[in-house]
């Protein structure tokens, strides 16, 4: 389970995330990852926010692909950058994989992404 300060609600800071200036994008065949800086100043703790759409499949099977990844994820925190916003977006092909290709394509993801942000001039 994420805790509440490291989750994203709004849908401003969806967008942002996705499409704000400076955001990076790595994806691969199960999910998608958007990250941006936030006010790198304020050290805010990493938030992330999950898409699933119905695409995936059914409300059942969103659901279980939606608490994978926030189980993954709640295990990368530590690696996530302070005063980054985090967007996973899961691929319909999501809803057929293990929770070990779930992971290991989240965590190779993430690590991409993360280091595209650490290269981008603030």
């Amino acid at each position: 389970m994420l805790p509440a300060r490291h989750r994203l609600r709004e849908r401003a800071d969806f967008t942002a995330a996705v499409r704000g200036p400076g955001a990076s994008r790595a994806g691969g065949r199960l999910i998608v990852v958007h990250a941006n800086r936030t006010d790198a100043r304020a050290e805010l703790p990493p938030r992330v926010g999950f898409v699933v759409s119905k695409a995936v499949g059914n409300a059942v099977t969103r659901n279980l692909t939606k608490r994978r990844l926030r189980a993954i994820t709640a295990s990368q925190l530590s690696g996530i950058p302070q005063g980054v916003d985090v967007v996973v977006r899961a691929n319909p092909a999501a809803a057929a994989a293990t929770f070990q290709e779930l992971a290991d394509s989240l965590v190779a993801q993430l690590d991409r992404v993360c280091r595209s942000l650490s290269k981008a001039p603030s």
